[in-house]
């Protein structure tokens, strides 16, 4: 009885110790976190303001936004598993306060029982039964059940007393659970209206960009010094031969017209030169934009070796993959990467998700082909469904 008794008391603490280790943990992690998303959002305005003032650094404000934006959302998926943690404490805390109120329930009940035979029994209690045996032997006997009805009666005193303390922990601990409940769930909303917010401002930004002249002008001007600043890039990766990632595939150049699309998806906007309706200011797309949806799977093309995987200005997240032989893909405005530099790949292997990082244009799959600093038509490589939509 004692050992059960202290297991359930031993579970009370353990939900009290396991609410405060979360706690602790949780606001240790965050002092660094918090400092560094403060520091975003602050830079993120600044961005913001600088660019509006002087109507340029619009990439740098795009990608400043994003960031701030990301560490947002790792705080929200934080705060959401903060929550479900807390509510499954409450829920277990409140599940072991009933079950040790129905114990001391039984206890008491027990006690009444006892209380009621004592009552009956008058005054003197077990007095008479005693002097009223018969012989020695009886006496020794009626002493004895006397002694054992007496420790039974301590037993349960002392087990009602040792589970209405643990009944007392176990509910301080819903207590507690319950006010942590509470407090994630405000942090969850908070940081989740702080995220639509960052997101909100990005789509302002895009927003007045597309509503001014002079702003989508030099919004080109930037892309294109974005552009110029991937190609050499690009170019500057050493070449490597394909038996390097691929010993037995052949040369990349003999899957020419024959590679999947990155994506299942259309293109939405082919390879070259491309005249602004607006500025009529021309420039030279260097690849193809794919009409994906946020979150669909992006795939390696061929074998390759990760060179690049991260932010690149005014890509937003990219991944660059060494095929061999000088050839190279570029993969941008993912919305997440799934590889490290460094990494072999399969062809179709995932090497990331669409996004909007670094898009003027919301979500969509930027992907160039090049061998070393020449730019490629991926049209001319690609089998005949990826290469579909030609414009």
């Amino acid at each position: 009885m004692r050992r059960g008794a202290a297991r359930r008391g031993f579970a009370a603490l353990a939900v009290a110790a396991a609410l405060l280790a979360t706690r602790a943990g949780a606001e240790s992690d965050e002092q660094g976190d918090l400092e560094r998303l403060r520091l975003a959002i602050e830079a993120s305005r600044e961005r913001v303001a600088l660019y509006e003032r002087e109507e340029r650094g619009l990439l740098d404000a795009l990608d400043a936004l994003e960031q701030s934006a990301e560490l947002l959302q790792q705080e929200v998926a934080r705060a959401r598993r903060r929550a479900a943690t807390a509510r499954a404490a409450l829920a277990r805390a409140d599940a072991d306060a009933k079950a040790i109120a129905a114990r001391l329930a039984k206890l008491e009940v027990a006690m009444g029982a006892r209380a009621r035979a004592l009552y009956e029994a008058g005054e003197l209690g077990a007095i008479p039964l005693i002097f009223s045996a018969g012989d020695l032997r009886d006496f020794l006997g009626r002493v004895q059940t006397l002694r054992l009805l007496l420790a039974h009666d301590n037993e349960l005193l002392a087990r009602h007393r040792r589970t209405s303390a643990s009944l007392l922990e176990t509910r301080a601990a819903a207590a507690r659970a319950a006010d942590e409940s509470r407090a994630a769930a405000a942090l969850l909303l908070e940081r989740s209206k702080q995220l639509e917010e960052e997101r909100e401002r990005k789509r302002a930004l895009v927003l007045d960009r597309k509503n001014s002249r002079t702003r989508e002008r030099a919004a080109l001007g930037e892309l294109e010094t974005a552009g110029r600043a991937l190609e050499e890039a690009v170019a500057a990766l050493p070449a490597h031969p394909l038996a390097a990632f691929a010993p037995s595939g052949g040369s990349f150049a003999s899957l020419r017209g024959r590679l999947p699309s990155p994506v299942d998806a259309p293109v939405a906007r082919g390879f070259g030169r491309v005249v602004d309706s607006e500025t009529l200011t021309a420039t030279f797309r260097k690849g193809l934009e794919y009409a994906a949806p946020s979150g669909a799977p992006v795939r390696a093309v061929a074998p390759g070796r990760v060179r690049y995987a991260g932010r690149f200005r005014g890509y937003g997240k990219t991944v660059i993959l060494d095929h061999g032989d000088g050839y190279f893909t570029v993969s941008a405005h993912l919305a997440d990467t799934r590889v490290a530099v460094g990494d072999l790949v399969g062809g179709g292997d995932e090497i990331g998700e669409v996004g909007d990082t670094g898009s003027l244009e919301g979500p969509l799959l930027y992907f160039e082909l090049r061998r070393g600093g020449d730019a490629l038509d991926p049209r001319d490589w690609l089998a005949a469904g990826g290469a579909a939509g030609r414009r």
